[in-house]
């Protein structure tokens, strides 16, 4: 967790630790970083206020050097369009200051149930595409396709319901965590810049009135 507020950081702490989760606190962005960077964690929970280099900059250089790690971020800046930049750089989830600590604890657990923790759960595949989940890396027929941490998680939910159309509020909670419509075309500009990325862009289909559907080969 990186945040400089040492009452509120305590309190987190004592609430994830007695919850069975190991905690580990930095409260400033440049030791913040410095720690997620040296050290692997299942989540990282990031203010942006912080001393020393803001939550945005953490963001923006943890996920350039590890694009897999899943980061929860805590703001105090009202704007929609502050939470939408965050999501959209990266983040797997986003939290308004002021909040309850029970709805952060739910929150950080939401995100490590979504951690994969076995072989087992490793791998998912249709037709010639295949995704580490541990690693968070996509292939097709064998060559790998760098995808940007958003772009991953919108391929893993196509995919987990191959065939099936998802609609675009569900997009927006599932991948985005927005459960409002941010007044954005966000999912529709994500799924052109993947479709970009794929082997043939007709494996993600429109579903008119509806939203998108991973096509079974």
């Amino acid at each position: 967790m990186i945040e400089d507020d040492e009452r509120l950081g305590r309190l987190v702490a004592r609430a994830l630790e007695g919850g069975g989760l190991l905690t580990e606190r930095a409260s400033s962005g440049t030791a913040g970083l410095d720690a997620a960077l040296r050290r692997d964690f299942d989540l990282v929970v990031l203010d942006l206020m912080l001393p020393g280099m803001d939550g945005r900059q953490v963001l923006d250089r943890l996920l350039q050097r590890r694009p897999e790690q899943p980061v929860l971020v805590l703001s105090a800046v009202p704007e929609i369009s502050a939470r939408v930049a965050v999501l959209e750089a990266g983040a797997a989830d986003f939290l308004g200051k002021p909040f309850a600590v029970a709805e952060l604890v739910a929150r950080v657990r939401a995100r490590m149930r979504g951690t994969p923790t076995g072989d087992s759960g490793r791998w998912l595949r249709v037709g010639p595409v295949r995704l580490d989940l541990h690693r968070r890396q996509a292939t097709v027929d064998g060559v790998r396709v760098d995808l940007p941490l958003r772009e991953f998680l919108l391929l893993q939910h196509l995919m987990s319901r191959a065939g099936r159309p998802c609609s675009r509020e569900e997009l927006l909670a599932d991948v985005w965590g927005l459960h409002f419509d941010p007044g954005s075309n966000v999912v529709d500009v994500s799924v052109r810049r993947l479709r970009g990325r794929l082997d043939r862009p007709d494996r993600i289909e429109t579903v008119r009135g509806v939203g998108y559907a991973y096509v079974v080969d």
